[in-house]
């Protein structure tokens, strides 16, 4: 094994540790994004090289490096922050939200994304999205569309026709309450019973905000804006089922309307291990300075 090799020892320590720092700067950076998950960096030894052929040194080898083997991200709940928007909800649980693209009207396991941040609200043509646009979908697998007005009936008992007002709640299951109103000022609550349905008088007819339980939740991919999708290693949900979605059953997994999930990030942590990446990135230009001084030592030698 030479010197030269030593050298390409030390520059792919450098460049590992070089990853590691980004990684987590990221996880610095978005220590107060709603619903970040920090990731960690994997290493892993590069392919080995025999050092000598002889009985003395037989089955011998000397590691040619390092490589990022992997970036993961940590699926750890972040701590629960107190909000006054309704539609800011939080899962308790190890759930995600599963969400559409923007301006698609449903999506299935593979199509869909998953979110820890349930930082939602209604949009102006009434459906439930996050800051980007994404739909939140229902365990129809439907993009939620909140029936802007509710026509009037003749009954019996006979309905004046309604107008929608807000949401006025999110409970535990995912049931959401709708607050309507009559030309008269006059208010009802009535519930979310799907995409082009009217609004159901109960929750027995009621559709709930879709929840959905990753295999492997660290074999996801992670996309922009806190926005996950699945991959081979992450595995399928047994939920949903030919486009059937699950929702939080309130009990281990529940819905938490005025909360919202905050960054996982630990300070203390992450500050710990940037030192920790600095001194081992300084360590592997050692590595470096010094195979390059032998280097020198050797060339001194013919003169």
């Amino acid at each position: 094994m030479s010197l030269t090799s030593a050298m390409y020892t030390g520059i792919s320590g450098l460049l590992a540790n070089a990853n590691a720092l980004n990684v987590e700067g990221n996880n610095l950076a978005n220590v107060n994004t709603v619903g970040f998950k920090e990731g960690r960096t994997l290493f892993s030894t590069m392919l080995s090289t025999s050092i000598g052929n002889n009985a003395q040194v037989e089955n011998s080898q000397v590691g040619d490096g390092v490589k990022v083997q992997a970036v993961q991200n940590q699926f750890s709940a972040g701590a629960y922050q107190s909000s006054t928007i309704i539609t800011d909800v939080a899962i308790e649980g190890s759930g995600f939200f599963a969400l559409s693209v923007p301006g698609a009207t449903s999506a299935t396991a593979a199509t869909a994304y998953y979110t820890r941040a349930g930082s939602f609200s209604v949009n102006s043509t009434g459906g439930l999205v996050n800051p980007d646009g994404y739909g939140v979908l229902d365990t129809a697998g439907k993009a939620i569309q909140i029936p802007q007005t509710v026509a009037a009936t003749a009954g019996p008992p006979a309905t004046p026709a309604l107008t929608f007002q807000s949401v006025s709640g999110i409970d535990s299951n995912g049931n959401i309450s709708l607050l309507y109103a009559d030309a008269t000022g006059a208010t009802s609550t009535l519930y979310y019973a799907g995409a082009g349905a009217a609004p159901a008088a109960t929750t027995a007819t009621a559709v709930k905000i879709a929840e959905v339980t990753v295999p492997n939740a660290q074999g996801m991919s992670s996309q922009a804006g806190t926005l996950f999708t699945l991959t081979s290693a992450s595995g399928t949900p047994t939920a949903p089922a030919a486009g059937v979605f699950t929702s939080a059953n309130g009990t281990s997994e529940k819905f938490l309307s005025n909360e919202l999930e905050a960054s996982n990030v630990d300070l203390g942590t992450e500050l710990v291990n940037l030192l920790t990446t600095q001194r081992a990135y300084s360590a592997n230009s050692k590595t470096i300075t010094t195979a390059d001084q032998m280097t020198q030592i050797v060339l001194e030698l013919v003169r």
